[in-house]
């Protein structure tokens, strides 16, 4: 079985020499695991077309034109969403190369797929990260071998240093993640900001590690967003947590961390150049990787605020206890 992303890609590139899209889709955090590979797709290839699915909408809604010159990229943790198989199924009748992540090797999801990587998950805060990070491998490897890609090694030389990154700098945390829990364990709110690749760490950390885990309501703004109507509800102590990049969208970031502080909110700022990203990865690749560090040292925060609200992240009012919905 193929086994590596380099390989895989070199594989379906034998098969077909050239292609013209590639589509992430999955549900729920699987699917926010995919965004920093299709954002990269988006601002890196000159000739690919890219787009991310919600797995269920690709099922009844899928683009046009899907076929032997298109990469489909699923991802399931377990491996068992009804949504994410039945996507999986569908991009292979579509005649599509398809390509799935998940966590479990004999999971129903990897049977569908033509190709799969198998990541890890429980070993320790980088590995919450690996079906992210093997996505963006994916998606590296799909630029470089069917356009060639200029900062090829330097990306080669980010994954290399990344998780140990992840795990020293959630171990230095562990202080800043018991400040936000006891600042935070009270509040039935968090509004949660990003932007650029970090996009879909916001919306993660919103939608699942509060919303779904903390039954905390949490919308999700773009930082350049902000100010076009959200930051009409930055008051004095509204509660936000500001993911903050290093690289070419910091500015947006800057710019409402400074209207956040003017106006006296509530605001935790977990920051990649705090966490000594460019230590790994260059100006010219470091964008791409803002979001695996940021949803690493994240966990932490969520842990120590689970924790404080006696309130575990295994919790839940539905999910996997409703059989119908």
């Amino acid at each position: 079985m193929t086994t590596t992303p380099k390989s895989i890609i070199a594989d379906i590139k034998r098969k077909q020499p050239k292609i013209n899209r590639v589509i992430f889709t999955g549900c729920g955090a699987s699917m926010s695991d995919l965004y920093p590979a299709y954002y990269f797709v988006a601002q890196e290839s000159k000739h690919l077309l890219s787009a991310i699915k919600q797995a269920n909408e690709f099922n009844y809604a899928a683009p046009k034109n899907i076929g032997a010159d298109t990469i489909v990229i699923t991802a399931s943790l377990g491996g068992t969403t009804p949504e994410s198989i039945a996507a999986t199924k569908y991009a292979r009748e579509l005649g599509a190369h398809v390509i799935t992540l998940s966590h479990d090797p004999n999971s129903p999801i990897v049977k569908e797929a033509e190709y799969s990587l198998i990541h890890g998950f429980e070993e320790d805060y980088a590995h919450k990260t690996e079906k992210m990070k093997m996505a963006l491998e994916l998606a590296v490897e799909i630029v470089n071998q069917f356009e060639s890609y200029e900062f090829y090694d330097e990306a080669q030389n980010a994954f290399d240093g990344i998780f140990a990154l992840i795990n020293e700098e959630a171990a230095m945390s562990e202080p800043a993640a018991i400040e936000f829990a006891d600042r935070y364990q009270n509040e039935d709110k968090i509004y949660v900001l990003g932007s650029g690749a970090t996009t879909g760490v916001a919306y993660s950390t919103a939608s699942f590690l509060f919303m779904e885990m903390q039954w905390i309501s949490a919308p999700t703004i773009n930082s350049g967003e902000f100010f076009h109507g959200p930051f009409e509800l930055a008051v004095k102590d509204a509660p936000y947590l500001l993911f903050m990049n290093d690289g070419q969208t910091r500015h947006l970031d800057a710019r409402a961390l400074e209207f956040l502080q003017r106006f006296e909110t509530k605001n935790t700022v977990i920051d990649a150049k705090d966490h000594n990203l460019a230590s790994v990865a260059s100006k010219n690749v470091i964008d791409y990787f803002n979001p695996i560090l940021l949803t690493g040292v994240m966990r932490i925060y969520a842990v120590k605020l689970s924790e404080k609200r006696q309130h575990p992240l295994t919790k839940r009012r539905y999910m996997w206890k409703l059989e119908n919905y």
